[in-house]
């Protein structure tokens, strides 16, 4: 045995026990993949793997400056992976470094200096990175990152309390030299005493109205470097539960109104509307969507009135940081609407450019009945189904001869008809020509219309208008810079015309804008892999997909062109024979005249895979 100084890294995964129990191959396949990426990262900066048990993880660097770089890369590449995977999926990794004396024996280490690096470790949260203080001496000024001092704490078997530091992973100037306290006067001491006093009083007969005073709880996804904002679904509470599609349009709403705010970072519908009907915590929203902010409320409809009750909460504290009630006349929902926006921005301090003014004053309908069958008509649209369809698309009809001038009724419309495309309920082209007229229709009404402009997109690209595509979806991104679908639209556009490795970067942005993301973003997220060969992660990523939404025809068939290249034949013949019967009428000619391929050769790729599996 020897002995010998080193930075010690240690690393384990939170809630490895849950994730093994609720599916292990998945967290066995997860866990090897991330183990590759942790050795990797550490080899990278020099250092050496000892030992990785179970889901821990030791590794030993002869710099404490190489062991914390190589932290923050392999918490940034986990990051970006967990990004792509449901929120119970993800695997978050603590990490613990400590620079100390160890003992050797062969290739083991064993002291104080690994035992101080694992309860560092039990003290940072998922995807962080905790310093003793030894360790932040040696880095500190030295990278470019900020730190949080948490003090000393007593760990388990360890005789002196450690000083621990929290990486903080959002560049950031170095620390300066700490300022010398002045030595406060006798009249400040005895302030303190007093407050502490009646603090313990308080105490004895209800520590918990104070626990705000402590450290808040963190949070499971990173924050965004601006004001973040859930907004939860607005509760219904008219007696009327056929009013439940009113409070989820006003919710939606809200949603999009934020959404054009460039100052603000704001969760999509699809994520918020996960927690409709649940009992849920603000804490622990703002953890799983990794939000600063909540805003929940309630509508009361009645006859021509309308109230509506929001009230904005700092998850991290519980704390409402604005709140009001209003009671109008449902002609006023609008304004209404805008007035909330407003509040909520003027309460986060954020600052509202021209264009964001009067995108946000603009009243869409001067009608109440056509807002209202606008708002029936998204419902229907929204379950997929020849028959939701048919419906909604009536429904955006009856609005229009309200209000001849409502462009959101117009993109309701087009999206029916897109809908009716894309799901071959009316396979022509006509749909599609009609989809695109009525969207321009939309947008010479309202140019500010963001919804309009991303659906737009999507019509050109099936069109196989690549250009006049992406124009559309970058400024629906332009006029809604927080809208997850428009980011969505723009990736999976990037991806047919050529551009497929922006596409990975913009749909992964969705999905942090998502977190409960639908299955529709996998596919744009494996498509992308497919077509810059990605093949693996394309497959694993198409594989989910299909565990999801067994009808899901493209995963099918995509996953059997891969398998095909890679040489799983029986496999690929497997996944095909799935596809051919979703649609038993697919051909090769058929699939050359509708997949929008900009790049001659990737719809060959995709024509040969298909033809090694049985198409004809």
């Amino acid at each position: 045995m020897g002995r010998r100084l080193a930075a010690i890294l240690s690393a384990d995964v939170e809630g490895y026990s849950r994730l093994m129990g609720e599916d292990e191959p998945a967290t066995v396949r997860a866990i090897t993949e991330y183990r590759e990426v942790i050795a990797s990262a550490v080899s990278g900066r020099g250092g050496r793997v000892v030992d990785a048990p179970g889901d821990n993880v030791l590794a030993e660097f002869a710099s404490v400056v190489d062991a914390v770089q190589c932290a923050v890369e392999i918490q940034r590449e986990l990051r970006s992976r967990n990004a792509a995977l449901p929120v119970t999926r993800r695997m978050q990794f603590r990490i613990g470094i400590n620079l100390g004396d160890v003992i050797v024996e062969g290739e083991r280490l064993y002291g104080d200096g690994v035992n101080i690096a694992a309860r560092l470790e039990s003290l940072a949260e998922g995807g962080g990175i905790c310093l003793s203080g030894a360790a932040y001496d040696q880095v500190e000024g030295k990278l470019p990152l900020a730190y949080e001092a948490l003090g000393e704490h007593t760990v388990k078997n360890i005789a002196r309390p450690v000083r621990v530091y929290r990486v903080r992973l959002e560049p950031g100037p170095p620390p300066g030299p700490p300022s010398r306290k002045p030595r406060p006067d006798r009249r400040a001491v005895m302030r303190v005493v007093q407050v502490v006093a009646i603090l313990t009083l308080l105490g004895a007969v209800g520590w918990a109205g104070w626990r705000w005073l402590g450290t808040p709880e963190s949070l499971g996804l990173p924050l965004p470097d601006r004001p973040s904002v859930a907004v939860l679904p607005f509760t219904n509470l008219s007696q009327d539960p056929a009013q439940e599609y009113f409070s989820d349009g006003v919710t939606e709403d809200l949603i999009t109104g934020l959404s054009k705010v460039s100052g603000l970072f704001v969760i999509a519908r699809n994520s918020t509307f996960t927690y409709k009907g649940k009992a849920v915590k603000v804490r622990e929203v703002g953890r799983d969507l990794g939000v600063r902010y909540v805003l929940e409320g309630g509508v009361q409809r009645a006859g021509d009135r309308v109230r509506i009750t929001a009230q904005l909460v700092d998850a991290a504290t519980g704390y409402h940081v604005w709140a009001e009630r209003y009671d109008r006349e449902v002609g006023d929902i609008f304004a209404l609407q805008d007035d909330v926006t407003q509040q909520i921005v003027e309460a986060l301090a954020v600052k509202l450019t021209e264009a964001e003014k009067v995108r946000l004053g603009r009243v869409p309908t001067a009608v109440p009945e056509a807002y209202d069958l606008v708002l029936r008509g998204n419902e229907q649209r929204k379950r997929t189904t020849r028959e939701g369809n048919a419906q909604a698309r009536r429904l955006f009809a009856q609005a229009l001869e309200l209000d001849p001038e409502y462009a959101a009724a117009y993109a309701g419309l087009s999206w029916t008809h897109l809908q009716s495309w894309q799901f071959l309920w009316s396979p022509t082209r006509e749909s599609l020509d009609r989809a695109r007229d009525l969207a321009e229709r939309a947008i010479a009404l309202d140019n500010t219309l963001a919804d309009a402009y991303h659906l737009l997109g999507q019509v050109y690209l099936w069109q196989k208008e690549h250009d006049r595509a992406i124009r559309q979806a970058e400024r629906a991104i332009e006029l809604a810079p927080n809208d997850a679908d428009g980011y969505e639209t723009l990736a999976e556009i990037l991806s047919w015309s050529g551009r497929a490795e922006e596409s990975i970067g913009l749909i992964r942005h969705a999905m942090r804008l998502n977190p409960h993301y639908p299955f529709f973003y996998l596919w744009t997220l494996g498509h992308a892999q497919y077509v810059t060969e990605r093949r693996l992660e394309a497959l694993d990523v198409l594989g989910t997909i299909v565990q999801q939404n067994a009808d899901f025809l493209p995963a099918h068939a995509y996953r059997a062109v891969l398998l095909s290249e890679m040489g799983r034949v029986p496999e690929a013949r497997e996944a095909w024979a799935k596809a051919s019967a979703l649609s038993p009428r697919a051909s090769t000619a058929g699939l050359r005249e509708r997949l929008p391929y900009r790049r001659p050769a990737d719809l060959e790729r995709f024509l040969a895979g298909a033809r090694r599996v049985g198409m004809h």
